[in-house]
């Protein structure tokens, strides 16, 4: 006897242990050694890391897809593993040093530090993978892999040696995001732009003529950053700006610093904004680094590692000349605290001219959450363009697309104006970069030292002593290749002939540039193969009000939490049923526990028909069924199969979770378990039809357990094994079954007699919901113009009508009574008196004040949604609230005029 609730803890423990018992997920069984792969690769999340809510919706997509594929009879390999993480990993560790008082990084000294790193990875580092196994990801985690893995690390030094070998990798000086809490330059893509309120000063410079005596004449720049004037090389104005035209080529005296610097004339100055002359400090700003090498300007860095200002010892920043004494005592300062001393001085001596209140982008660090200083430096870079135009390609071919196909645009955008990609990190986690140095400044590159130390000796003839680089690589640079590094690249393994390239990647759209662009340009490049045929991108998982996840707000939703109190199937079933393509998800415990409600009512369903004599049999054949219902509940099932199948192929997973949802709430436990109750319990009914309508439900009790696996998989294999229990022989895990095969059991004849019964029932429901007939109140139906076969259908169905329409009695007529709301159900119009029952004219003029109320709604919110200072400055998630509020008001204003029309028709 199957349980009274479903418990899903219970279930999810057990049925994991037997997916694991029976190695439902490897790839590579021997009875699919024939079958057409299939394989997907996890995005790796970072060892650091717990279960997030984009990892849920990342997972539950993939596990569709692949339990998909498995069921389809494929050989399926969804490729686990988990990323080093290097900024995030080391700074997790170095703050527990921290935490727990014991010495630094740099006091324990490289080696110590990271064996307590690895260690900590051992240690904490397979919480996620824990948590995927929860959600029910049916990865092969008998091939899970590591970014940092002996042979993965092998993959990442090939491929720095030969990129470098071919020129494409080189070393050289330029301004870097630098992060001045963790001391590494950092991507583009790792910087946020945060709106902060500050100020816009106003200095002047004073010209000077060529023997460097101020002439009288000022020029003024403004600027956000006072401090990077220490740095300032040149000022520079547009050229065909008529007020300083007679200046250019001239020189100001640096005020503090005494430093002659020309007065330059580039297009970068906009007349139009500030005085129209800009300070030129090309070590500390992008713009200004191009408008310095287009001028001739030395860039001077006034900054160190630390962002404190650098002047002792700096020969850089004397450049001849002899700053003041306060200039140099800014030596040491934080950049924040020597801005504040920087303005006082200019203001002692006259020559701060304005300050403006002034709110402006400022970028910071993703992580360390620190402003973020543009920083000279040597770094390792990849010249990406002629590797950013093969993946351009493989799109434009079609070897690669997008889903949803204008993420296509984005990537062309981003790929045809990308710029070398910066690979160096100046941390101690990661790919320790396989550069050698000897005492010269010569460069040895190499995979190993040994290799490095015989080109050393070629070259000097003797054996020197080598310097390895101490900077890492990027994290993303081991990322990219992840498809066919996790497959055994650079070796030919049978893996990566049988699985690479990769079917489907299934990722956010936030890492767009991040990962799948990297990985495209080093799979083209490298395997000279796109590394996957589909990239499908999903959105983000808000707030139930719209809103963005954040700590910060505390409105982060744990999935883990839902997982305890709902189950990872309702989890799973919400984030498919809301993964819209293109449309954000609103998630809140209610939506799961609507969906934990849908597990219940099947668990519920299962058990009436266990206690119903429902029972699976071994010889049961559904094409030779005679029962109407039953052909016609078959009929359903077999639509279902399609639209969940074409849904999930096509990667609308919301369309295929509806139409499961649908067919199982709605078909099968609302109407056929409710129209079969009277051949199930009734008396006196024919034996045969009682034992086919029996079996029938068995045999779809089972069909829906396949259709829902790739989305509720521990329920549906919990249901499998309880249902084949009866069977004369054991039967398999569901998570190998074949998906089903349902396409030759259509009955037009039956869909019709029961289509029409469904709709007429659900047509007079409707009417009497929006007439306000009362509940409990029984109203006469007339059949109008009704031909036999109509006629024979009521008899046949009269008191299945008359119970589940709340109906006193069922007429015919050759024309509507008087005061009667018409239906038109499948060409056949029906009529519902309601003379006496409801006053007719005081619902009218009801429902026509309702309508009212909507229109005026509709109205107000068209007013705010076509307001372009409305959209610029609301939250997007207020935006989307009102189109929401809109749909609603539309829909209920459409069911507002369906009653009416009816009413009048009356």
């Amino acid at each position: 006897m199957m349980d009274k609730t479903f418990d899903p803890a219970a279930v999810e423990a057990r049925v994991s242990a037997a997916w694991e018992e029976g190695q439902a997920f490897r790839a590579g069984r021997p009875e699919r050694a024939g079958a057409e792969p299939f394989s997907i690769v996890i995005p790796p999340p970072n060892v650091t890391g717990s279960l997030h809510m984009g990892h849920a919706l990342n997972n539950t997509i993939q596990d569709i897809l692949v339990r998909f594929e498995r069921m389809r009879g494929r050989d399926v390999l969804w490729q686990p593993g988990t990323d080093h993480a290097g900024i995030a990993t080391q700074m997790v560790v170095e703050r527990k040093l921290m935490e727990t008082q014991q010495p630094g990084r740099r006091e324990l000294g490289r080696e110590e530090f990271l064996r307590r790193v690895w260690a900590w990875k051992e240690e904490s580092g397979g919480t996620i993978i824990g948590q995927l196994k929860r959600l029910g990801a049916s990865c092969d985690w008998s091939r899970e892999r590591f970014t940092m893995d002996e042979g993965l690390s092998r993959a990442v030094l090939k491929t720095f040696v030969d990129l470098h070998a071919q020129g494409l990798i080189y070393r050289d000086k330029r301004l870097v995001n630098w992060d001045p809490k963790f001391q590494t330059a950092i991507s583009d893509l790792e910087v946020q732009q945060i709106e902060v309120k500050g100020h816009l000063w106003h200095f002047d410079y004073p010209v000077v003529d060529e023997a460097g005596t101020p002439t009288g004449a000022i020029i003024t720049v403004a600027t956000t950053r006072p401090e990077t004037m220490l740095g300032d090389t040149a000022v520079a104005v547009h050229p065909d700006d008529e007020r300083y035209r007679a200046l250019v080529g001239k020189r100001v005296r640096l005020p503090l610093v005494n430093r002659l610097i020309p007065i330059v004339a580039d297009a970068y100055s906009d007349p139009e904004k500030g005085t129209g002359a800009v300070k030129i400090t090309p070590a500390h700003d992008f713009n200004d680094f191009e408008v310095g090498r287009r001028n001739g300007c030395r860039p001077i860095n006034v900054l160190d590692a630390e962002a404190r200002i650098q002047i002792a010892g700096n020969a850089d920043f004397l450049d001849g000349a002899e700053p003041e004494e306060a200039a140099l005592a800014l030596d040491g300062l934080d950049r924040f605290e020597a801005r504040k001393r920087v303005v006082s001085l200019m203001e002692e001596r006259g020559l701060l001219r304005l300050v403006e209140p002034n709110t402006h982008a400022v970028p910071h660090g993703d992580r360390s959450g620190v402003v973020i200083e543009p920083y000279l430096t040597d770094q390792w870079y990849v010249n990406v363009k002629p590797l950013a135009e093969r993946a351009l390609q493989a799109v434009r071919d079609g070897q690669t697309r997008f889903v949803p196909d204008n993420y296509e645009k984005i990537f062309f955008q981003w790929l045809e104006n990308i710029e070398p990609w910066c690979v160096s990190r100046q941390l101690w986690w990661g790919h320790q970069i396989p550069v050698w140095y000897d005492a010269e400044g010569g460069i040895f590159v190499a995979e190993s030292e040994a290799d490095a130390v015989a080109q050393a000796k070629a070259k000097h003839g003797r054996e020197v002593a080598l310097t390895r680089d101490p900077d890492v690589l990027d994290t993303w640079f081991s990322s990219a290749l992840w498809p066919f590094s996790t497959l055994g690249w650079p070796d030919k393994t049978p893996e990566l002939a049988r699985f690479y390239p990769t079917n489907t990647l299934v990722t956010g759209k936030d890492i767009i540039f991040f990962w799948v662009a990297r990985m495209m340009m080093m799979g083209l490049h490298l395997t000279d193969q796109a590394p996957f045929e589909t990239v499908y991108l999903h959105t983000l998982v808000r707030d139930e009000k719209g809103a963005k996840m954040s700590k910060s707000k505390g409105n982060v939703v744990d999935p883990v939490d839902l997982i305890d109190r709902f189950g990872a199937d309702a989890l799973r079933f919400t984030l498919a049923a809301l993964a819209a393509p293109g449309r954000d998800i609103k998630l809140g415990p209610q939506r799961v526990e609507g969906y934990r409600n849908f597990a219940t009512k099947l668990w519920n369903a299962a058990r009436f028909a266990e206690m119903n004599g429902c029972e699976l049999k071994a010889d049961f054949r559904p094409e030779a069924v005679r029962e109407t219902l039953n052909a016609w509940a078959l009929t359903e099932a077999a639509k279902a199969v399609a639209e969940v199948a074409q849904g999930i192929t096509v990667y609308r997973f919301n369309d295929a979770a509806a139409a499961a949802y649908r067919f199982v709430w709605n078909v099968f436990c609302d109407w056929y378990l409710e129209l079969a109750k009277p051949v199930l319990q009734g008396e006196g009914v024919d034996p045969a039809a009682r034992a086919e309508t029996q079996a029938t439900v068995a045999f779809l009790i089972d069909q829906i357990a396949k259709l829902l696996h790739p989305f509720m998989p521990f329920l549906t294999e919990e249901l499998w094994a309880i249902k084949g229990q009866v069977l004369p022989t054991p039967r398999g895990l569901l998570a190998l079954e074949s998906w089903p095969e349902l396409s030759a059991y259509t009955n037009k004849q039956a869909e019709e007699e029961i289509g029409w019964l469904v709709d007429l029932i659900s047509e007079v429901r409707s009417a009497r919901s929006e007439t306000n007939v009362p509940a409990g109140a029984q109203v006469p139906l007339v059949l109008v113009g009704a031909d036999e076969g109509v006629r024979a259908r009521v008899e046949r169905w009269s008191e299945t009508l008359t119970r589940l329409a709340r109906l006193s009695e069922i007429g015919f007529a050759d024309a509507a009574p008087k005061n009667a709301v018409q239906l038109l159900v499948r060409g056949s119009v029906a009529a519902l008196p309601l003379e006496g029952i409801v006053d007719l004219a005081a619902e009218v003029a009801r429902l026509k004040k309702e309508a009212g109320k909507a229109r005026a709604e509709i109205g107000k919110i068209d007013g705010k949604l076509g307001n372009a200072d409305f959209l610029a400055r609301a939250p997007e998630e207020v935006v989307d609230e009102q189109r929401e509020r809109r749909d609603a008001e539309a829909a209920r204003l459409v069911k507002i005029e369906e009653a009416l029309v009816r009413l009048s028709e009356a």
